[in-house]
Protein backbone atom coordinates (compact mmCIF):
# COMPACT_ATOMS: atom_id res chain seq x y z
CA UNK A 1 0.00 0.00 0.00
CA UNK A 2 1.30 3.44 -0.70
CA UNK A 3 3.20 5.77 1.55
CA UNK A 4 1.99 9.25 2.55
CA UNK A 5 4.70 11.41 4.07
CA UNK A 6 5.17 14.96 4.22
CA UNK A 7 8.44 16.56 2.11
CA UNK A 8 10.06 19.02 0.91
CA UNK A 9 8.98 20.28 -2.25
CA UNK A 10 10.29 23.65 -4.67
CA UNK A 11 8.26 24.50 -7.18
CA UNK A 12 9.14 26.67 -8.78
CA UNK A 13 12.55 28.52 -9.64
CA UNK A 14 13.53 31.15 -6.98
CA UNK A 15 11.21 30.43 -4.75
CA UNK A 16 10.96 29.38 -0.94
CA UNK A 17 10.13 25.46 -0.32
CA UNK A 18 6.95 24.31 0.82
CA UNK A 19 6.41 21.02 2.66
CA UNK A 20 3.67 19.00 1.07
CA UNK A 21 1.67 15.44 1.24
CA UNK A 22 4.02 12.96 -1.10
CA UNK A 23 2.76 9.78 -2.37
CA UNK A 24 4.94 6.96 -2.31
CA UNK A 25 5.05 3.91 -4.30
CA UNK A 26 5.11 0.34 -3.13
CA UNK A 27 8.25 -0.47 -4.41
CA UNK A 28 8.53 -2.63 -7.90
CA UNK A 29 11.41 -4.56 -9.16
CA UNK A 30 14.58 -3.24 -8.49
CA UNK A 31 13.41 -0.88 -5.99
CA UNK A 32 13.52 -0.45 -2.42
CA UNK A 33 11.38 2.08 0.32
CA UNK A 34 13.66 3.23 2.52
CA UNK A 35 12.75 4.81 5.95
CA UNK A 36 14.60 8.35 6.07
CA UNK A 37 16.46 8.80 9.66
CA UNK A 38 18.28 11.88 8.85
CA UNK A 39 19.50 13.86 5.10
CA UNK A 40 21.72 17.08 5.18
CA UNK A 41 20.92 20.18 3.65
CA UNK A 42 23.66 20.18 1.01
CA UNK A 43 24.05 23.05 -2.07
CA UNK A 44 22.80 21.28 -4.53
CA UNK A 45 19.41 21.10 -3.28
CA UNK A 46 19.83 24.74 -3.45
CA UNK A 47 20.85 24.63 -6.83
CA UNK A 48 17.78 22.60 -7.91
CA UNK A 49 15.25 25.32 -5.99
CA UNK A 50 17.28 28.39 -8.18
CA UNK A 51 17.01 26.47 -11.32
CA UNK A 52 20.94 25.72 -11.71
CA UNK A 53 20.47 21.92 -12.52
CA UNK A 54 17.45 21.65 -14.82
CA UNK A 55 13.71 22.99 -14.85
CA UNK A 56 12.12 19.73 -14.38
CA UNK A 57 9.72 21.35 -11.75
CA UNK A 58 8.41 20.60 -9.15
CA UNK A 59 11.49 18.84 -7.21
CA UNK A 60 11.37 16.40 -4.13
CA UNK A 61 14.59 18.07 -2.34
CA UNK A 62 17.03 15.87 -0.48
CA UNK A 63 19.79 13.42 -0.87
CA UNK A 64 22.63 13.31 1.70
CA UNK A 65 20.40 10.34 3.73
CA UNK A 66 20.43 7.69 5.64
CA UNK A 67 18.23 5.13 6.99
CA UNK A 68 16.46 1.83 7.38
CA UNK A 69 15.31 -0.56 4.56
CA UNK A 70 11.52 -0.80 4.99
CA UNK A 71 10.16 -2.54 2.21
CA UNK A 72 12.03 -4.14 -1.63
CA UNK A 73 10.61 -4.76 -4.76
CA UNK A 74 11.01 -8.07 -7.08
CA UNK A 75 14.27 -9.73 -7.49
CA UNK A 76 15.90 -7.30 -5.07
CA UNK A 77 18.56 -9.01 -3.07
CA UNK A 78 21.63 -7.14 -2.43
CA UNK A 79 19.30 -5.19 0.86
CA UNK A 80 16.73 -6.60 2.70
CA UNK A 81 14.12 -4.32 4.92
CA UNK A 82 16.24 -3.44 8.25
CA UNK A 83 19.16 -2.98 6.81
CA UNK A 84 21.13 0.42 7.54
CA UNK A 85 21.89 1.64 4.32
CA UNK A 86 23.43 5.44 3.41
CA UNK A 87 21.90 6.26 0.13
CA UNK A 88 23.97 6.83 -3.02
CA UNK A 89 22.95 8.71 -6.42
CA UNK A 90 25.08 6.78 -8.50
CA UNK A 91 24.08 3.29 -8.33
CA UNK A 92 26.02 1.50 -11.08
CA UNK A 93 24.97 -1.29 -13.72
CA UNK A 94 27.41 -3.37 -14.02
CA UNK A 95 27.12 -3.58 -17.89
CA UNK A 96 28.28 -0.19 -19.75
CA UNK A 97 31.66 0.48 -21.10
CA UNK A 98 33.39 2.09 -17.81
CA UNK A 99 32.08 -0.97 -15.62
CA UNK A 100 33.51 -3.55 -18.09
CA UNK A 101 36.45 -1.72 -18.42
CA UNK A 102 36.54 -2.45 -14.66
CA UNK A 103 35.84 1.66 -13.83
CA UNK A 104 32.33 1.52 -12.18
CA UNK A 105 32.95 4.85 -10.75
CA UNK A 106 32.89 6.34 -14.02
CA UNK A 107 29.13 4.19 -14.67
CA UNK A 108 27.22 6.14 -17.87
CA UNK A 109 24.11 4.05 -16.89
CA UNK A 110 23.75 4.35 -13.32
CA UNK A 111 20.08 3.64 -11.69
CA UNK A 112 17.30 5.10 -10.38
CA UNK A 113 13.78 4.31 -9.23
CA UNK A 114 11.64 3.49 -12.23
CA UNK A 115 8.33 4.31 -10.68
CA UNK A 116 7.53 8.20 -9.75
CA UNK A 117 6.61 9.98 -6.53
CA UNK A 118 3.74 12.19 -6.43
CA UNK A 119 1.64 14.83 -5.04
CA UNK A 120 -1.30 14.34 -3.78
CA UNK A 121 -2.83 15.22 -6.93
CA UNK A 122 -1.17 12.67 -8.75
CA UNK A 123 1.90 15.38 -10.31
CA UNK A 124 5.07 13.47 -10.86
CA UNK A 125 8.09 14.89 -8.54
CA UNK A 126 11.65 14.86 -9.77
CA UNK A 127 13.52 13.42 -6.92
CA UNK A 128 17.19 15.36 -6.29
CA UNK A 129 19.56 13.27 -7.92
CA UNK A 130 17.24 11.05 -8.15
CA UNK A 131 16.29 10.51 -4.40
CA UNK A 132 14.25 12.76 -2.49
CA UNK A 133 14.91 12.22 1.05
CA UNK A 134 13.52 15.59 3.27
CA UNK A 135 10.45 12.95 4.09
CA UNK A 136 10.17 9.98 5.88
CA UNK A 137 10.47 7.73 3.51
CA UNK A 138 11.40 8.05 0.45
CA UNK A 139 11.71 5.19 -2.86
CA UNK A 140 14.76 4.63 -4.69
CA UNK A 141 16.61 1.60 -6.55
CA UNK A 142 18.30 -0.66 -4.43
CA UNK A 143 21.70 -0.08 -5.56
CA UNK A 144 21.54 3.41 -4.30
CA UNK A 145 21.54 1.65 -0.84
CA UNK A 146 24.64 0.97 0.47
CA UNK A 147 24.87 -1.08 3.72
CA UNK A 148 27.30 0.27 6.70
CA UNK A 149 27.75 -0.04 10.27
CA UNK A 150 24.10 -0.09 11.88
CA UNK A 151 25.23 1.69 14.74
CA UNK A 152 26.31 4.53 13.18
CA UNK A 153 24.77 7.66 13.94
CA UNK A 154 22.56 8.36 10.31
CA UNK A 155 22.97 12.08 10.95
CA UNK A 156 26.74 11.82 10.67
CA UNK A 157 27.10 8.77 7.74
CA UNK A 158 24.30 10.28 5.60
CA UNK A 159 26.59 13.29 4.20
CA UNK A 160 28.43 10.82 2.83
CA UNK A 161 26.08 10.79 0.50
CA UNK A 162 26.76 13.79 -1.78
CA UNK A 163 29.41 16.44 -0.64
CA UNK A 164 31.63 15.03 2.24
CA UNK A 165 32.41 11.82 -0.20
CA UNK A 166 32.89 14.14 -2.79
CA UNK A 167 35.49 16.01 -1.18
CA UNK A 168 37.17 12.92 0.41
CA UNK A 169 37.17 10.95 -3.30
CA UNK A 170 38.79 14.40 -4.79
CA UNK A 171 41.47 14.35 -2.45
CA UNK A 172 41.90 9.98 -2.23
CA UNK A 173 40.62 8.48 -5.35
CA UNK A 174 40.61 11.10 -8.01
CA UNK A 175 43.71 13.46 -6.92
CA UNK A 176 45.52 10.20 -5.47
CA UNK A 177 47.09 12.11 -2.78
CA UNK A 178 49.94 10.19 -0.64
CA UNK A 179 52.56 9.92 2.38
CA UNK A 180 54.38 12.92 2.16
CA UNK A 181 52.52 14.61 -0.62
CA UNK A 182 51.89 18.93 -0.16
CA UNK A 183 47.99 19.55 -0.90
CA UNK A 184 46.14 23.06 -1.40
CA UNK A 185 42.67 23.36 -1.39
CA UNK A 186 40.84 26.17 -2.61
CA UNK A 187 37.29 26.89 -1.02
CA UNK A 188 36.63 25.45 2.34
CA UNK A 189 32.84 24.80 3.07
CA UNK A 190 31.32 21.11 3.51
CA UNK A 191 33.06 20.06 -0.01
CA UNK A 192 36.68 21.79 0.32
CA UNK A 193 36.80 20.51 4.49
CA UNK A 194 36.09 17.34 3.18
CA UNK A 195 38.91 17.22 0.59
CA UNK A 196 40.89 18.51 3.53
CA UNK A 197 40.36 15.43 5.81
CA UNK A 198 40.54 12.98 2.71
CA UNK A 199 44.61 14.31 2.37
CA UNK A 200 45.04 14.24 6.10
CA UNK A 201 43.31 10.83 5.81
CA UNK A 202 46.27 9.31 2.94
CA UNK A 203 49.22 10.90 4.82
CA UNK A 204 49.82 14.67 2.94
CA UNK A 205 51.93 16.55 5.47
CA UNK A 206 51.22 19.71 4.17
CA UNK A 207 47.88 20.48 3.88
CA UNK A 208 46.91 24.54 2.58
CA UNK A 209 43.67 25.68 3.24
CA UNK A 210 42.81 28.52 0.83
CA UNK A 211 39.64 30.83 1.40
CA UNK A 212 38.14 34.55 1.77
CA UNK A 213 36.62 34.11 5.37
CA UNK A 214 38.88 33.78 8.31
CA UNK A 215 35.80 31.18 10.04
CA UNK A 216 35.54 29.21 7.48
CA UNK A 217 40.06 28.54 7.48
CA UNK A 218 39.31 28.36 11.29
CA UNK A 219 37.18 25.14 10.71
CA UNK A 220 39.42 24.03 8.23
CA UNK A 221 42.15 23.10 10.62
CA UNK A 222 39.28 20.77 12.43
CA UNK A 223 40.29 18.88 9.51
CA UNK A 224 43.78 18.62 9.09
CA UNK A 225 44.74 21.69 7.86
CA UNK A 226 48.65 22.57 8.50
CA UNK A 227 48.72 26.03 6.99
CA UNK A 228 46.10 28.68 6.07
CA UNK A 229 45.80 31.15 3.54
CA UNK A 230 43.27 34.19 3.11
CA UNK A 231 42.77 35.36 -0.35
CA UNK A 232 40.40 38.99 0.53
CA UNK A 233 42.59 41.02 -1.25
CA UNK A 234 45.22 39.13 -2.96
CA UNK A 235 46.06 39.03 -6.36
CA UNK A 236 46.23 36.11 -8.39
CA UNK A 237 49.74 36.20 -8.40
CA UNK A 238 49.78 36.79 -5.08
CA UNK A 239 47.87 33.77 -3.95
CA UNK A 240 49.96 31.66 -6.16
CA UNK A 241 53.47 32.53 -4.70
CA UNK A 242 51.74 32.42 -1.34
CA UNK A 243 51.36 28.59 -1.89
CA UNK A 244 54.97 28.73 -3.32
CA UNK A 245 56.05 29.73 -0.23
CA UNK A 246 54.24 27.27 1.88
CA UNK A 247 55.64 24.42 -0.17
CA UNK A 248 59.41 25.40 -0.22
CA UNK A 249 58.98 27.83 -3.31
CA UNK A 250 57.82 24.44 -5.67
CA UNK A 251 53.97 24.81 -5.34
CA UNK A 252 52.15 21.89 -3.72
CA UNK A 253 51.85 18.73 -5.12
CA UNK A 254 47.70 18.69 -5.94
CA UNK A 255 46.11 21.52 -5.59
CA UNK A 256 42.14 20.92 -5.45
CA UNK A 257 39.24 23.43 -6.75
CA UNK A 258 36.44 23.20 -4.25
CA UNK A 259 34.74 26.36 -5.49
CA UNK A 260 34.78 25.78 -9.62
CA UNK A 261 35.28 29.69 -11.22
CA UNK A 262 37.94 30.47 -13.22
CA UNK A 263 39.93 32.56 -11.03
CA UNK A 264 40.18 29.93 -8.89
CA UNK A 265 40.92 27.09 -11.49
CA UNK A 266 43.81 29.22 -12.80
CA UNK A 267 44.98 29.57 -9.26
CA UNK A 268 44.66 25.85 -8.61
CA UNK A 269 46.76 25.19 -11.80
CA UNK A 270 49.88 27.64 -11.13
CA UNK A 271 50.02 26.97 -7.90
CA UNK A 272 50.71 23.09 -8.30
CA UNK A 273 54.25 22.25 -8.52
CA UNK A 274 55.64 20.82 -11.78
CA UNK A 275 54.03 17.90 -13.05
CA UNK A 276 51.82 18.33 -10.50
CA UNK A 277 47.80 17.88 -10.20
CA UNK A 278 44.86 19.48 -10.10
CA UNK A 279 41.75 18.71 -9.41
CA UNK A 280 38.59 20.24 -10.03
CA UNK A 281 35.43 19.28 -7.62
CA UNK A 282 33.75 22.52 -7.64
CA UNK A 283 30.90 22.56 -10.02
CA UNK A 284 31.21 25.45 -12.15
CA UNK A 285 27.83 26.97 -14.21
CA UNK A 286 27.45 26.73 -17.84
CA UNK A 287 28.52 30.21 -18.84
CA UNK A 288 31.84 29.87 -16.98
CA UNK A 289 34.61 29.91 -19.36
CA UNK A 290 38.75 30.04 -19.46
CA UNK A 291 40.34 32.84 -21.18
CA UNK A 292 43.96 33.73 -21.68
CA UNK A 293 45.71 30.71 -20.65
CA UNK A 294 48.22 30.09 -23.12
CA UNK A 295 48.61 26.29 -24.48
CA UNK A 296 52.22 26.45 -24.01
CA UNK A 297 51.85 26.38 -20.09
CA UNK A 298 49.53 23.25 -19.94
CA UNK A 299 52.57 21.37 -22.44
CA UNK A 300 55.36 23.39 -19.96
CA UNK A 301 54.34 22.44 -16.92
CA UNK A 302 53.10 18.53 -17.68
CA UNK A 303 51.08 16.79 -14.98
CA UNK A 304 47.76 15.87 -14.55
CA UNK A 305 43.86 17.96 -15.03
CA UNK A 306 41.44 16.21 -13.22
CA UNK A 307 37.59 16.59 -13.13
CA UNK A 308 36.50 14.48 -9.39
CA UNK A 309 32.72 13.26 -10.21
CA UNK A 310 31.23 11.89 -7.25
CA UNK A 311 34.86 11.83 -5.54
CA UNK A 312 35.17 9.15 -8.62
CA UNK A 313 33.72 7.11 -5.07
CA UNK A 314 32.19 3.40 -5.42
CA UNK A 315 29.62 3.58 -3.02
CA UNK A 316 29.92 -0.17 -2.01
CA UNK A 317 33.54 0.28 -1.52
CA UNK A 318 33.90 3.51 -0.10
CA UNK A 319 30.93 3.79 2.20
CA UNK A 320 31.54 0.90 5.04
CA UNK A 321 35.36 2.07 4.70
CA UNK A 322 35.04 5.68 5.72
CA UNK A 323 32.16 4.60 8.51
CA UNK A 324 34.65 2.17 9.72
CA UNK A 325 37.28 5.05 9.87
CA UNK A 326 34.85 7.38 11.73
CA UNK A 327 33.74 4.95 13.89
CA UNK A 328 37.96 3.95 15.30
CA UNK A 329 38.13 7.83 15.39
CA UNK A 330 40.26 8.39 12.16
CA UNK A 331 38.06 10.45 10.36
CA UNK A 332 36.21 13.20 11.62
CA UNK A 333 32.95 13.18 10.79
CA UNK A 334 30.90 14.52 13.30
CA UNK A 335 32.82 17.91 12.71
CA UNK A 336 30.73 17.95 9.28
CA UNK A 337 27.53 18.55 11.59
CA UNK A 338 26.72 21.84 12.22
CA UNK A 339 23.06 21.50 13.85
CA UNK A 340 20.20 19.45 13.72
CA UNK A 341 16.96 21.11 12.28
CA UNK A 342 13.52 19.71 11.74
CA UNK A 343 12.33 18.99 8.37
CA UNK A 344 10.05 22.46 8.14
CA UNK A 345 13.47 24.24 8.65
CA UNK A 346 15.18 23.59 5.19
CA UNK A 347 14.41 27.34 3.71
CA UNK A 348 16.28 28.72 7.01
CA UNK A 349 19.07 26.30 6.69
CA UNK A 350 19.47 27.28 2.82
CA UNK A 351 19.94 30.80 4.23
CA UNK A 352 22.61 30.32 7.10
CA UNK A 353 24.13 28.52 3.75
CA UNK A 354 24.02 31.46 1.62
CA UNK A 355 25.51 33.26 4.53
CA UNK A 356 28.66 30.64 5.46
CA UNK A 357 27.37 30.14 9.11
CA UNK A 358 27.19 26.29 8.79
CA UNK A 359 29.14 23.07 7.15
CA UNK A 360 25.86 21.18 7.17
CA UNK A 361 22.92 21.50 8.78
CA UNK A 362 21.06 17.84 8.67
CA UNK A 363 16.93 17.26 8.96
CA UNK A 364 16.50 14.93 11.76
CA UNK A 365 13.39 12.74 11.83
CA UNK A 366 12.62 10.61 15.21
Amino acid sequence: MPYEVQGVVSRAKGEPVSLETVIVPDPGPGEAVVAIKACGVCHTDLHYREGGINDEFPFLLGHEAAGYVEQVGEGVTDVEPGDFVVLNWRAVCGTCRACKKGKPWYCFSTFNASQPMTLADGTPLSPALGIGAFMEKTLVHSGQCTKVDPSAEPAVVGLLGCGVMAGIGAAMNTGAVSRGDSVAVIGCGGVGDAAIAGAHLAGATTIIAVDMDDAKLEWAKEFGATATLNTRGKSHDEVVEAVQELTGSFGADVVIDAVGRPETWKQAFYARDLAGTVVLVGVPTPDMRLDDMPLIDFFARGGSLKSSWYGDCLPSRDFPMLVDLYQQGRLPLDKFVTERIAVDGVEQAFARMHKGDVLRSVVVFD
